[in-house]
């Protein structure tokens, strides 16, 4: 692609970094980036820049935040008994996004897997932990993508949670296996929540 300009190709790079963006869209961005007024880019900028500098993760659920609490885990109309393990971020937005559901999360980071070099000890599984000894949690939903990692980490952390005094449930298999929760469809997901079983009856169907 032949630009005629150090600068622009500079930002063009910058933007292809971005996961989806190709050169040409890149090229289309910088552009109506240039065509508008400087005040405007110099906005884009400012966020951009002040949201990597200052965005923190919960303390208790590992969500992105403002603040030390993030807005779920402070909200008193939250049912802080009910916890929902999920993979990341995405999956918290998708299932905030059914709005059916009124408990909090919490974040793992990942999956184990072990082909990956992922293994426990990378995942926030000890303040998972940490959450259930303090007696605030009575149900843990595992909202897990349905893939291998996604089933052995259920496994794990169920195994892990075996003697604690707290139900763990998965979301009903309305969603397909092998795919992700981010992508999957409001209604689908709301249903799944909703529907959710005991881990061990999950364990018996799957046999």
């Amino acid at each position: 692609m032949n630009i005629p300009s150090k600068l622009i190709q500079d930002a063009v790079n910058e933007f292809t970094k971005l996961p989806g963006i190709g050169k040409k869209t890149a090229l289309r961005l910088v552009l109506h980036l240039l065509n508008q007024p400087e005040e405007q880019a110099e906005q884009f900028g400012t966020a951009i820049i002040k949201m990597r500098k200052e965005i923190v993760y919960c303390k208790d659920c590992h969500n992105i935040s403002d603040a030390d609490s993030c807005s779920i885990c402070s909200n008193p109309g939250r049912d802080k008994t009910l916890v929902c393990v999920v993979e990341n971020i995405r999956d918290i937005m998708a299932i905030e996004n059914t709005n059916q559901f009124r408990g909090t999360y919490h974040v793992l980071g990942g999956v184990i897997s072990p082909l990956d070099g992922i293994g426990p000890e990378q995942l926030n599984i000890t303040s998972l932990v940490s959450r259930i000894d303090r007696k605030e949690v009575k149900e843990i939903i595992m909202a897990i993508s349905p893939t291998m990692e996604g089933d052995t980490t259920i496994f794990y952390v169920s195994k892990l949670l075996a003697e604690k005094p707290v139900n763990i449930t998965t979301i009903a298999r309305g969603v397909a296996f092998g795919g992700e929760l981010e992508y999957t469809d409001e209604l689908t997901l709301a249903r799944s929540i909703a529907s959710r079983m005991p881990y061990e009856n999950y364990l018996i169907r799957k046999k």
